[in-house]
């Protein structure tokens, strides 16, 4: 999604039409979530995707439409709908979508700016097409026309924005003393939260795919190593910071950023590094903490840390052993690769399971 900003901001700079269409609600299985956007530019180009290809044309065909003057359109495609085996959409699920021109009045540079710089902002735009605002830090800039629609509506997005959450939402149906007067109108929020953390101790050569891999999947990724030859920033090209410093030293001072969608995984083989960082994360509200090696290094790791005061509760948030294989070929049973696919805060705090690096 944040790609997708970048593009629909390019393309605004650049003084190129486009409309944008938004996956707004799902019921049950669908490729996409809601928040998940595609572009259709006025020459046909094409940037993101909101079914994995299942209703892409017939997404395209209404965004053609809104380009030549049609009003916004709000369309759901389902399993039971004869227009949704037409276009493809046999995935068993129902999804709607919101196709609409982006105008050169909304700030999508800005929002860009702040995507990338890490700032929590989402994008209020109503169903109707009429005005935006964008959410964030306690502000909130743009107009819907009405200044209590524009107060019920920043309370929403702020309520959906410290959930990551995105969606319709109707303004002015709550009880809130702000919203209570304000005429109701369906607007969609789009969230864009500050990514998640993947914290990866010991740049060893185990810890490259696994950067690469959390960095396809949006996390920022931070490679740690105290050891100056092997943190080296050309080993680690899809990082987004790699640092020389002890593991524990370098945890203390960023703490204050790990948060239930953080995942620290500890690669080092050494209990010098290993057992400082791994009791300070276990004591984090990390919701992913993993740890490398054998059993043997394991069982030895788990008494280190109960000497260093680590609670047998704190022990049981350890997945360890992490990544390879045992002696008889099978995957072992912690792996840190499935977090990525169901993040902390959600269901799911097991990352990477069973997934090779």
């Amino acid at each position: 999604m944040r790609h997708v900003i970048d593009q629909a901001a390019a393309w605004q700079r650049s003084g190129t039409r486009f409309a944008m269409a938004t996956v707004v609600r799902t019921w049950g299985s669908s490729p996409h979530g809601p928040g998940a956007s595609m572009l259709v530019s006025e020459e046909g180009r094409i940037v993101g995707s909101v079914s994995g290809g299942c209703v892409e044309a017939a997404v395209c065909a209404i965004a053609e439409e809104v380009l030549a003057g049609a009003a916004p359109t709000l369309e759901r495609w389902g399993v039971g709908d004869e227009d949704a085996f037409a276009v493809g959409l046999t995935c068993g699920g129902t999804i709607e979508v919101l196709v609409r021109e982006v105008g050169a009045d909304v700030p999508l540079s800005r929002l860009a700016a702040d995507i990338a710089a890490g700032v929590p902002v989402a994008l209020v735009t109503p169903v109707d097409g009429s005005g935006f605002l964008t959410v964030g830090c306690g502000r909130a800039t743009g107009s819907l026309g009405d200044p209590r629609t524009d107060r019920a509506a920043t309370l929403a997005a702020e309520g959906m924005l410290r959930r990551g959450a995105s969606g319709l939402v109707t303004s002015g149906n709550d009880a809130t003393e702000e919203s209570a007067c304000a005429p109701e109108r369906e607007l969609l929020v789009q969230s864009f939260a500050t990514r998640p953390r993947l914290l990866i101790f010991g740049a060893v050569e185990f810890a490259r795919p696994l950067a690469d891999m959390g960095a396809a999947l949006g996390y920022r990724v931070t490679v740690c190593d105290a050891r100056p030859a092997f943190a080296v920033a050309e080993r680690f090209p899809r990082a987004h910071e790699v640092v020389t410093e002890r593991p524990d030293r370098w945890f203390r001072a960023h703490e204050h950023l790990v948060d239930a969608s953080s995942a620290a995984c500890v690669l080092t083989h050494d209990a010098r590094f290993d057992v400082p960082v791994l009791d300070l994360a276990l004591r984090s509200r990390a919701g992913y903490v993993g740890a490398m090696g054998s059993r043997r290094t394991h069982a030895d790791r788990l008494e280190r840390l109960r000497r260093a005061g680590t609670t047998e509760a704190e022990l049981a948030r350890l997945r360890s052993p992490i990544g390879g294989r045992d002696r008889r070929g099978t995957a072992r049973r912690h792996h840190p690769a499935a977090h990525l696919a169901n993040r902390p805060g959600t269901q799911s705090v097991i990352f990477f399971e069973r997934l090779f690096l």
